[in-house]
């Protein structure tokens, strides 16, 4: 076998892996007709030699090895001792079945080994990609880098977009021209981070939401990782991720592997929304388990923003009621239910009900909130400890540290190895515990602060077998447990990457609750995640991080565009918004399958607006949320172009939210069709192309949009 060939979607992937040559990829890109040949593409891309270079041309391998001698960063960084560095992998072995494929590749002298697989979605030809290191030699072999693959992209590729941030300031967005030279975005935190999400775009300039082509790329990883995009003085241009190794950290036996995480790729020539869609049908349905992926989603009440620390019981049952009473459906108990835990000081590690707070235990306010006809969920934080802990006291042992290093204070706390069987034992009994005796089907499971130093029980760096440790752990409790359901949270949105959603079900994407961030950090997100994964509370009227105060008909039509909730003190909220509460939950219930389970459309907009619609995956209905969020330059607001609706059917658009809501100053186009009643019918053509010319709004003000087929 000389080359696969893998079509799916509207892409191609082609593979050189000839016996004994360096594996290579041909094309990756827009679909090609069988008509296409390799040796058709191998003469189109034939290059001659250039003064002051080399004679032969040399192709970039899957890894860019040392021995294949591209003049550019390596993909792969392995020795022993210092020797056998220089490794030129040759194909050993090539097979394909339907839309998979593997390719075994070997030095015959350093005797390392890697085993690729590619696999595609027929639907989607979303890429997953994996690779194996394995030492076929007699002596250990020392692992510094390796990038899981190394991928050609078309110089035509201007553009990057990437994802950073800070805490409660997530999946900012950042779009800058490439550049020669290299663009590196590296993790050293332990966990995926607020401030380096592990993905990046690669786009013409002239792309957008809805045209033009674009490269999107996921490392699966919680933990560090390396993401470069590499453009040479040629003009050629590669990107490589892969977890970001210590010295020392991946050391391996004769015989022994080690497995890089996973990249999953995905090309459109549609705009960025078409590529989102991709990377949500790979995580609603290769992701989510079958039976979360059915069930709606629940309306989440937390009790944190309401009460932090200060637990009592009977506050609790009336914050349970007053949350039923409002359509809620899964009511979550917090941070501060154990041990000593009435700070962030003390406590952490004693997974104890504590009897100061809870003298008869969690059963009254769990039969409390299961008799309101709500699931009962809980707070853990299972991979750190306090000092100030009964843990702590017994086994300082048990903690990441490097020796004779003063620990980085970091929130009051220190991080277990759980990669040491006894410390994952611990809490499995702890957790298994709780869950065990009572009736309990969610967990939000958090994890507030960096891994500065990682070093394990043998004084060699743990990082990368903490973050396997975590998902193993996160497993063994989804056995013995299986309906309970499992939130992923690291002080926000630290730990939102497709590793951690294949072994948990949600996501908290940002512990700010305001509103105004919340649009941009929702639609950051919404690149990568699909809005049934993506947490987003109804947050206090005066948000706790930024100040700002805000109505409660921005916070909840904010809340709706994902898996929604409330983080308010209940039992203090004014009756009014209370009422307007109520209302948007019902809201969201009515849509929300449209929601979670429709195609995503964001638009193109001026900076003072958030404009994003989901659409029924049989164009039947629309939902399109239009955010006001500042003033703007112009006098009157522009159209609405509502993209994703079938232009051959007719819809019936009404404003669903605010309710009763008109423009600053009428008659407007809300009176002219009648869209807060009955609405008004036309063409999906019409609305698609010529678009409806938004009424004035205040800024702050969320207006939702509902469309149906007649």
């Amino acid at each position: 076998m000389d080359h696969i060939r893998i079509d799916a979607g509207e892409t191609s992937l082609i593979l050189a892996c000839a016996q004994a040559s360096s594996p290579r990829i041909v094309h990756w890109g827009r679909w090609l007709s069988d008509a296409v040949v390799v040796s058709e593409l191998n003469v189109l891309a034939t290059r001659q030699h250039v003064f002051g270079s080399e004679l032969d041309n040399v192709e970039p391998s899957l890894t860019m090895e040392p021995g294949t001698g591209f003049a550019a960063a390596a993909g792969l960084a392995a020795h022993r001792a210092g020797q056998d560095w220089g490794s030129r992998l040759l194909v050993e072995k090539a097979e394909q079945t339907g839309s998979t494929a593997t390719i075994l590749a070997r030095d015959p002298v350093t005797q390392v080994g890697i085993q690729y697989g590619f696999g595609a979605d027929p639907e989607t030809g979303l890429l997953q990609i994996t690779a194996e290191l394995t030492n076929h030699g007699d002596s250990p072999l020392a692992v510094d880098q390796m990038a899981t693959l190394c991928l050609p992209i078309p110089r035509e590729m201007t553009d990057i977009i990437s994802f950073s941030g800070r805490w409660a300031g997530e999946f900012f967005r950042e779009q800058l021209a490439r550049f020669r030279g290299t663009w590196l975005r590296e993790n050293r935190r332990g966990r995926t981070s607020h401030d380096s999400f592990p993905g990046v775009i690669l786009c013409e300039g002239k792309t957008g939401e809805q045209s033009g082509e674009a490269y999107g790329l996921h490392l699966a990883w919680s933990g560090n990782h390396q993401i470069r995009v590499d453009t040479l003085g040629s003009g050629d241009v590669v990107t490589s991720l892969g977890a970001f190794l210590y010295p020392g950290e991946i050391i391996l036996a004769p015989g022994e592997s080690y497995r890089s995480p996973a990249i999953v790729a995905g090309y459109t020539s549609q705009g960025l929304s078409a590529l989102s869609r991709q990377f949500h049908t790979h995580a609603r349905d290769k992701l989510l388990r079958p039976d979360v992926r059915s069930r709606p989603r629940p309306v989440h009440y937390n009790s944190w923003e309401a009460v932090y620390f200060d637990h009592d019981i009977d506050q609790l049952k009336a914050m349970a009621s007053k949350a039923a009473e409002v359509g809620v459906e899964r009511f979550v108990l917090d941070d501060g239910w154990f041990g000593s835990r009435r700070n962030d000081r003390s406590g952490l590690g004693d997974w104890i009900v504590s009897d100061d707070v809870y003298p008869e235990g969690l059963a009254p306010l769990v039969d409390h909130v299961t008799a309101l006809g709500m699931e009962m969920g809980i707070w853990f934080e299972p991979e750190m400890v306090n000092p100030d802990s009964d843990l702590y006291r017994a086994h300082p042992d048990w903690v990441l540290q490097i020796e004779a290093v003063e620990q980085v204070p970091f929130r009051h706390q220190l991080v277990l190895d759980i990669s040491r069987p006894e410390v994952a034992d611990y809490l499995f009994e702890k957790i298994d515990a709780i869950l065990g005796s009572h009736k309990i089907g969610y967990v939000k499971w958090d994890m507030n602060r960096d891994l500065n130093h990682p070093g394990g029980q043998d004084g060699q760096p743990n990082a990368f077998a903490q973050v396997q440790a975590l998902y193993d752990l996160i497993e063994r409790i989804r056995d013995a447990h299986p309906t309970v359901e499992i939130e992923s949270c690291s002080s926000g949105g630290g730990r939102a990457d497709f590793g951690i959603l294949a072994h948990s079900d949600r996501i908290w994407t940002s512990d700010s609750n305001d509103a105004r961030d919340r649009q941009s950090i929702q639609r950051g997100a919404s690149f990568f995640f699909p809005l049934n994964v993506i947490g987003s509370h109804v947050g206090p009227r005066q948000c706790h991080i930024t100040g700002r105060t805000l109505t409660m008909e921005m916070r909840a039509a904010t809340a709706m565009i994902g898996h929604m909730g409330a983080e308010l003190n209940l039992l203090t909220e004014p009756a009014a918004d209370l009422e307007t509460l109520k209302a948007a939950i019902a809201l969201y219930k009515e849509h929300r399958q449209l929601l979670h389970s429709g195609d995503m459309y964001r638009l193109d907009s001026a900076e003072s607006l958030n404009i994003s619609g989901i659409v029924a995956t049989d164009k039947s209905q629309a939902l399109y949320s239009v955010a006001c969020m500042t003033s703007q330059a112009e006098t009157f607001l522009p159209r609405l172009k509502l993209a994703g609706l079938d232009a051959a059917r007719r819809y019936r658009i009404k404003l669903i939210w605010p309710q009763g809501w008109r423009s600053i100053t009428s008659p407007s186009i809300v009176d002219a069709m009648d869209l807060t009643n009955e609405g008004s019918v036309h063409s999906g053509e019409a609305l698609q192309t010529l678009g409806l010319q938004l009424p004035t709004a205040f800024p702050e003000t969320v207006l939702l949009f509902h469309l149906g087929t007649e």
